[in-house]
């Protein structure tokens, strides 16, 4: 697996068994419902903030990236 391109995360039985169900709901797999999930918040972000989409990505990608070395 190429760990530059996929990374995994611990996260409660509680969350997970939660994150099912919603998957079982969409017809999604867990990796597309999180995509999803974080993806939508972005959004909802960048709209508070008063910025463009694009504009929010880029910062936040920036920010996680500096915070990952």
């Amino acid at each position: 697996m190429d760990i530059n391109k996929w990374k995994s995360v611990a996260v409660k039985k509680e969350t997970h068994t939660l994150l099912t169900a919603l998957c079982t709901i969409k017809e999604r797999n867990p990796a597309r419902m999180i995509s999803k999930l974080v993806n939508d918040y972005v959004e909802i972000l960048a709209k508070k903030n008063k910025r463009s989409l694009d504009v929010y990505r880029k910062e936040l990608l920036k920010k996680g990236s500096d915070a990952t070395k």
